[in-house]
């Protein structure tokens, strides 16, 4: 595809002819579409597309499939400095890692920190993300400037906690409330950024709080983010304060219902798992976290068979969505498929349809993305199938879950806009903001005063090396890790 320039792709209206194109019916051949005004104005077959918008130049798109771009239901975009800060390390890491490295962040290193893990995000097929909510003391439009200015859509949570989880102070109710209330007027128009409110863990706010932001959000049309039944650590904490399991608890003060978003929940009971189904309460399922540092999987293909609604996330863990949905099929088929010799596992509609529609109606924004659909906001990709991971095809949807990658992406489009051309944003310097980033991210970190349970890789390959020589050691966590080497190596 020669001929294909970013300059083809970034006029007013778009009148698009792939080889493919993904809509809720399917993979369909033989389809077009038009893109005006931020907008899929019209889907349909070639020939009538093409009659109907006599004065649109059709863009040939040879080899190429239109999928609607991913949806991250759950990520934490001013946490892309710690990186591997987390590899290796125990489950239960916000106390010791995000927690201190968020509040060491500064206005524009938040920026250039959320700035990052959008263009990361987008480099890998992300349209829209879900911000759980920063813990940085700087005024959250700081996070959404980075959001427009890199050109994806943000689901923006504001923090709620008034009570002290262990990590800060208790907050005046009233306070909070009314910090919320401005929060959801203060983005009511804004055409990327959608407000959200987020309580960092039940026992964060107190039970006025959690049932004041369901309803606040529940009016608003929006969603409360909430961390819940993650880790073994906060269930027996639950336990142990409220006599009730983070769930359940929430179940109990009247949080649950469509507007809760409940990031994790991988450490449920059948009686926890109703809760869900019966309150309507929408799942981020976050396979890859569940992997690095959790304790459990969330049931997800319980969830589909229940109804429960879930997309899946990120969790900061990499901004890649193909990955991502591998991740989610392939821990399903571990952790239940196996065991019940269920060789399907979901199929490949399955993972596919919640990375993208099914995790924009988790977030609250089903009615505005996620779907190839005339009036839906054009947040597209075009994915290169002409290569050998693609041909011969057989089966697109399974092929996207396990075989696609972020390589074949030619570019990404968010509100009608191109926002990626092969892997770099095309209106603004992206090199530029990673090389700024490398220079913050060092000084950020050892402000922090992160401590780390888990040595550096190659600090562990010695230990294992050296097993006479490790009693003797000082085995202490490093409360100020080493800058980074050229190249990320340390």
């Amino acid at each position: 595809m020669t001929d294909l320039t970013p300059d083809r792709l970034r006029r007013g209206a778009l009148l698009l002819v792939p080889d493919v194109t993904l809509t809720p019916d399917g993979p369909l051949d033989g389809h077009a579409v038009v893109v005006r005004d931020g907008v899929f104005r019209d889907v349909g077959p070639i020939e009538r597309i093409v009659r109907t918008y006599p004065a649109l130049a059709p863009v040939r798109l040879p080899g190429h499939a239109l999928m609607p771009g991913f949806v991250d239901a759950h990520h934490h975009l001013t946490q892309s400095f710690g990186g591997a800060l987390a590899f290796g390390e125990p489950s239960e890491i916000f106390r010791r890692v995000w927690v201190p490295l968020e509040r060491a962040l500064d206005e524009e290193s938040a920026y250039v920190a959320a700035k990052l893990a959008a263009l990361e995000s987008l480099r890998g097929g992300f349209t829209t993300v879900a911000e759980a909510g920063t813990r940085a003391t700087v005024d959250v439009d700081v996070v959404a400037s980075a959001a427009r200015d890199a050109g994806i859509r943000c689901v923006l949570g504001l923090v709620c906690n008034d009570a002290s989880d262990g990590t800060g102070e208790d907050a005046d109710a009233r306070t909070v409330l009314a910090a919320a209330e401005k929060h959801l007027a203060r983005y009511g128009g804004d055409y990327l950024v959608a407000p959200s409110l987020a309580v960092s863990v039940p026992e964060a706010a107190t039970a006025h709080t959690l049932a004041a932001t369901a309803r606040l959000a529940a009016e608003a049309g929006t969603v409360v983010q909430v961390h819940v039944n993650e880790h073994l650590v906060a269930v027996e904490r639950s336990l142990v304060r409220h006599g009730l399991r983070p769930l359940e608890y929430l179940h109990h003060v009247g949080a649950l219902g469509p507007q809760l978003l409940a990031a994790h929940a991988t450490l449920l009971t059948p009686a926890e798992v109703t809760l869900l189904a019966d309150s309507g309460t929408a799942v981020s399922y976050n396979p890859v976290a569940s992997a690095w540092k959790g304790n459990g999987v969330a049931p997800a293909i319980t969830f589909a068979e229940r109804g429960i609604r879930f997309g899946l996330g990120t969790d900061g863990t990499r901004g890649d969505g193909f990955r991502l949905a591998d991740a989610a099929e392939f821990a399903q088929r571990l952790t239940y498929g196996l065991a019940g010799g269920d060789s399907s596992c979901g199929a490949g509609w399955t993972w596919w349809e919640r990375a993208t529609a099914g995790g924009a109606e988790a977030v609250g924004l089903g009615r505005r993305t996620g779907q190839i659909v005339p009036g839906a906001a054009a947040d597209f990709l075009l994915l290169d199938i002409a290569g050998p991971e693609m041909q011969p095809s057989w089966d697109l949807p399974w092929e996207l879950v396990r075989r696609g990658n972020r390589d074949q992406l030619t570019a990404v489009f968010v509100a009608g806009r191109l926002r990626l051309w092969r892997g770099w944003p095309p209106g603004w310097d992206g090199p530029a903001l990673v090389r700024r980033a490398a220079e913050l991210a060092p000084r950020v970190v050892r402000r922090a005063g992160v401590t780390r349970a888990h040595p550096t890789s190659v600090a562990a390959r010695q230990q294992k090396q050296t097993p006479t020589t490790l009693a003797a050691a000082d085995t202490r966590p490093p409360r100020d890790p080493a800058p980074p080497c050229p190249g990320g190596r340390r």
